[in-house]
């Protein structure tokens, strides 16, 4: 270790760090332009909690850690927690300390910031995995666990093909049904944006406002209409579900607590997937859910694609 220095990420590291971190994520790539959009411009980015490890001259390891310094929309600042996003050591480098390093430092700093706890990985909004893949990256989550480390949930990631999908006669019987209790399902109209937003403030919170919201943005001032749709569960005006698909990545969607269990996921389901599919789609993914809500993804295709551990270590 005698050869290392860890210090801040400076800007003249991006074209190693890039090449790096394509290397030590080889699973989850990152252009320079993504890294800028993701990191550099990320408002709660710290170049002091972004830590890289240099043996003269060339970057050979890095950690990114983060504390929230602007609020997420109507969300506060979190003051007790920090998280890290993203970490490696290039193959050739590993097995000598280097990763302990580059951890313990990120550790210190995250103390003097008064955090308490770090999580590994689901910061939001420029996250890159909700967690450490499993597979992928199985060294990595044991050397998280060594560290002290918990894994205290496994969310996975699904896909499904969409080639020949058709809504099942069931599904559709169900939103008859529905239908004739005074639950409509349809395509998000003008008049159900305050409605919508409202329900996701109050349901889902902010970072599902914030996913929406820019949705909303994209589909009104950028004629986003080809690329996203969005799918509303309506009673008596109210909006209590909703569904949404960017492209071929499907969700988030949801139901309000109280009308679970009605079929009316599965309805606002089938209608997104059928929309993505007229729309010219032959794929859906989604980056994360749990194994409860995976049952229903199953019946229309889904299958596990990549399996995350989100670990949690108390540092206060």
């Amino acid at each position: 270790m005698a050869s290392i220095l860890v210090r801040p990420y400076s800007p003249t590291d991006e074209g190693q760090l890039v090449a790096l971190w394509n290397v030590a994520m080889h699973c989850d790539p990152i252009t320079p332009e993504g890294f800028r959009t993701q990191v550099l411009l990320d408002p709660n980015l710290d170049p002091e909690g972004f830590l890289v490890a240099e043996s003269k001259s060339e970057v050979v390891g890095y950690l990114l850690s983060l504390v929230r310094r602007v609020p997420l929309l109507g969300g506060d600042l979190e003051p007790e927690r920090g998280w890290i996003t993203a970490f490696g050591v290039h193959p050739e480098w590993r097995r000598q300390g280097i990763g302990s390093h580059l951890l313990s430092a990120a550790l210190d700093h995250l103390r003097s910031l008064g955090r308490k706890v770090v999580l590994a990985s689901p910061y939001t909004p420029n996250y890159f995995t909700p967690g450490v893949d499993v597979n992928a990256y199985a060294a990595a989550v044991a050397f998280l666990e060594h560290h002290g480390f918990q894994v205290i949930s496994r969310p996975l990631s699904m896909q499904a093909g969409l080639t020949g999908f058709q809504v099942p006669p069931e599904v559709v019987e169900r939103e008859r049904q529905l239908a004739e209790q005074g639950i409509t399902v349809r395509a998000m109209q003008p008049a159900d944006i305050l409605p919508l937003l409202a329900f996701l403030r109050e349901h889902f919170g902010w970072d599902w406002y914030r996913f929406y919201q820019e949705s909303l943005l994209e589909i009104n001032a950028q004629g986003g209409q080809n690329r996203i749709s969005i799918f509303v569960a309506l009673w008596e005006g109210r909006v209590i579900g909703c569904s949404h698909h960017r492209l071929e990545r499907f969700g988030p969607f949801g139901v309000q607590e109280g009308w679970r269990g009605r079929g009316i996921g599965t309805v606002l389901l089938a209608r997104c997937l059928r929309e993505m599919r007229a729309k010219g789609y032959h794929c859906a993914w989604f980056l994360w859910t749990d194994d409860r809500a995976a049952r229903l993804y199953l019946r229309f295709g889904f299958q596990e694609v990549r399996r995350f551990a989100i670990l949690k270590r108390e540092i206060g």
